[in-house]
């Protein structure tokens, strides 16, 4: 048995009644640690704590046992617990991020006169375009509530105003804005590369080879985490065996073919910062593969773009 000594890192609001001492086994972990100081603090839910080390200042991940952390003192250890503040799940941020382009591109796409002041025929192309947004985004909430696991329950809660303006302003009001105005009209494109249904139609092929395939890897990449655990994998198969995030790659390339369909300057700028994003994301996501994995993550895996990234 382990006396562990829990001390606020600096006062708590919600944790008044701390240091507190609770007992735990050794083999027992951080996530059972962080429930006994609810049970002390019960206005301190497990969500806002955490767990630092009082020896180093490191943090201790939920999943890391009591007995791993010991010092010279095998029955007694003190740490430090932060509170996070106010938490929100991630799959509720996703969900809300990703509402945002569903009805702001149909509200500027039905409503012409709340900016243009005038109604017009849309063309194909803003046909297309609409409709390759909207399943994009159906996709993508879908997936947040039935594909995603997440290693994390909750985020601070103001993650969901940064999160979503990134969805509501550069790929909803910013991408709706150029999309759906008088300038891509069916007049205006008439004649014209973009008025031409095989055009439209070969682009949004390879758009659906590109979102179906990015399906496929989100499949493989909820198989190698069971349902409540943390658990990590090395992701093998389709994408996987050329780059580390080929959930990345097909999502770059779905937004390639939308901007080459288009040509609108919003989906060029908002292509470019998914790249930029996603680029640091892959990266990140490759060194932890590497550091986690060691000499059995294959070492010819690139990032995001084979060959080149």
């Amino acid at each position: 048995m382990v006396n562990i000594t829990v001390k606020p890192f600096k006062p708590i609001r919600l944790a008044k009644q701390l240091p507190v001492q609770v007992t735990a086994q050794p083999e027992q972990t951080i996530a059972s640690l962080k429930r006994s100081i609810q049970q002390h603090c019960p206005k301190f839910p497990v969500e806002r704590q955490r767990i630092i080390s009082n020896s180093n200042g490191n943090r201790l991940d939920d999943d890391t046992k009591i007995g791993d952390i010991l010092g010279d003192t095998k029955d007694a250890l003190t740490v430090l617990v932060k509170d996070l503040g106010p938490q929100i799940g991630w799959r509720t941020v996703f969900i809300i991020e990703y509402a945002g382009p569903l009805w702001i591109h149909p509200l500027l796409y039905y409503c012409p006169k709340l900016l243009w002041r005038k109604d017009f025929v849309h063309s194909d192309m803003q046909k297309f375009a609409l409709a390759l947004v909207l399943i994009h985004y159906v996709k993508r909430e879908l997936e947040s509530i039935f594909v995603h696991r997440f290693s994390s329950a909750t985020m601070p809660r103001f993650n969901v105003f940064k999160n979503s303006a990134y969805y509501w302003g550069p790929s909803g009001v910013m991408l709706a804005s150029s999309l759906y105005g008088p300038w891509f009209s069916k007049s205006a494109l008439a004649g014209t590369l973009r008025d031409d249904p095989r055009w439209l139609w070969g682009l949004t092929a390879i758009w659906a080879f590109a979102e179906l395939s990015n399906l496929k890897t989100h499949l493989t990449l909820r198989s190698l985490r069971p349902a409540g655990t943390r658990q990590k994998g090395i992701p093998t198969g389709y994408g996987f065996n050329l780059v580390s995030c080929p959930n990345y790659m097909f999502e770059v390339l779905g937004w390639l073919v939308f901007t080459a369909m288009t040509g609108s300057w919003a989906a060029v700028v908002f292509t470019i910062i998914g790249i930029v994003q996603m680029s640091a994301w892959g990266i990140k996501k490759h060194k932890a593969y590497r550091k986690d994995f060691g000499d059995k993550y294959p070492k010819n895996r690139n990032v995001i773009f084979p060959f080149i990234l």
